[in-house]
């Protein structure tokens, strides 16, 4: 009997993903969740004028999407004041993650990220036999100086930064980004992940020259924009970084409804705006919630609440578990001391309730 002939070096991984979905819960347990509340989705949606352009673009589904996303990339373009070169569009930050780590790292090249830090940068860096060396937190936010002291011990060739921050929900502003870069090893490129930006305050995005070649800036529609299902994420990078994506990406993996939707909630601030004034909201009342019942809620720049439950990582899982059993999809950090903590994504009145309503009970439950 014959079997595939693996790499090594995939023989070697293990089978697994980043997170597990609401789905595999659902199906585990038998039925829905009532508040989907823990994968950091955008429950109040896209812009109207999103869904609609995509359902016209539903017609024409049976061509292939534009494999030079020229019309996305333009309008992109001239939304950051940049030139079309300095754009390439992807299936999501992830599947642009996983493209730069293709061009740049190869077995045992060293990358740096945060211990904790959103881990499917991670699983994409094992996926090419890159070597992972992680530095911790400090006080729940990631430390760029330990970060720049990292890549300079190890020669790392990326150094992974969100900011916004997931899972802490923490951020720097956008001169301490601007101080890491000025002071990253020679070769060295920041992976400045941004899924958050739109959600964080004024000061905290990064500016700098579009042509600088030190950093790849990379950017969603699946968060503020409400399109997570869509899967269109986009990097900011020098022309000659952008340009070398083409030498692996998916040409074909943007879809036709995908790039009329993100056109359309790209011009329709209005309702960004909207959705912003919703999170923050949102936010508000979800650390409200905590607060009521002896929690800390963290500071938050993005569309979740990170929670210090004031104990360690086993009541944290037991209160995941718990709000499961009563039918609510939270989250927690998977690092220590982060671990300490459960997420909750910004939610409508309807799932916020009963956050409120069942966060008491699990408490009791988790302690008892």
């Amino acid at each position: 009997m014959t079997f595939p002939r693996y790499t090594p070096l995939a023989a070697s991984l293990p089978a697994t993903v980043p997170f597990v979905g609401p789905e595999t819960q659902e199906r585990a347990r038998g039925m829905p969740f009532r508040a989907r509340i823990g994968a950091n989705e955008n429950v109040f949606g896209p812009s109207p004028r999103a869904i609609d352009a995509m359902r016209a673009a539903m017609d024409a589904i049976w061509m292939y999407g534009d494999p030079e996303n020229h019309d996305l990339r333009r309008a992109l373009a001239e939304f950051h004041g940049v030139s079309p070169d300095h754009v390439t569009v992807g299936e999501g930050i992830d599947g642009l993650l996983g493209y730069l780590v293709r061009l740049l790292i190869g077995p045992g090249d060293a990358v740096v990220t945060s211990d904790g830090a959103y881990p499917t940068f991670n699983f994409h860096v094992a996926g090419y036999g890159g070597v992972l060396h992680k530095v911790p937190y400090r006080d729940d936010r990631e430390d760029p100086q330990a970060l720049l002291d990292m890549a300079a011990q190890t020669g790392a060739k990326l150094v992974y930064l969100a900011n916004p921050d997931n899972p802490m929900g923490s951020w720097h502003s956008g001169a301490v980004i601007r101080d890491l870069l000025d002071h990253l090893p020679e070769g060295c490129l920041l992976v400045l992940d941004e899924a958050y930006a739109e959600c964080a305050p004024a000061g905290t995005a990064l500016s700098v020259a579009a042509d600088d070649p030190r950093v790849i800036r990379m950017r969603t529609f699946s968060k503020a924009y409400g399109m997570a299902g869509a899967r269109v994420g986009y990097a900011l990078a020098a022309p000659e970084l952008a340009a070398a994506f083409n030498k692996v990406r998916n040409h074909f993996a943007m879809n036709r409804a995908a790039q009329a939707g993100a056109l359309a909630a790209l011009a329709d601030q209005d309702w960004l705006a909207h959705v912003l004034g919703e999170i923050a909201a949102a936010r508000d009342r979800i650390a409200a919630i905590a607060t009521e019942n002896g929690l800390r809620p963290l500071p938050s720049a993005t569309n979740f609440v990170t929670i210090d439950c004031g104990g360690g990582a086993e009541l944290a899982k037991a209160l995941v578990g718990e709000f499961a059993a009563m039918g609510i999809f939270i989250r927690m950090p998977f690092a220590a001391p982060q671990n300490r903590c459960i997420r909750v994504s910004c939610g409508r009145a309807p799932d916020l309730d009963a956050l409120a309503e069942a966060l008491p009970k699990a408490l009791a439950a988790a302690r008892g």
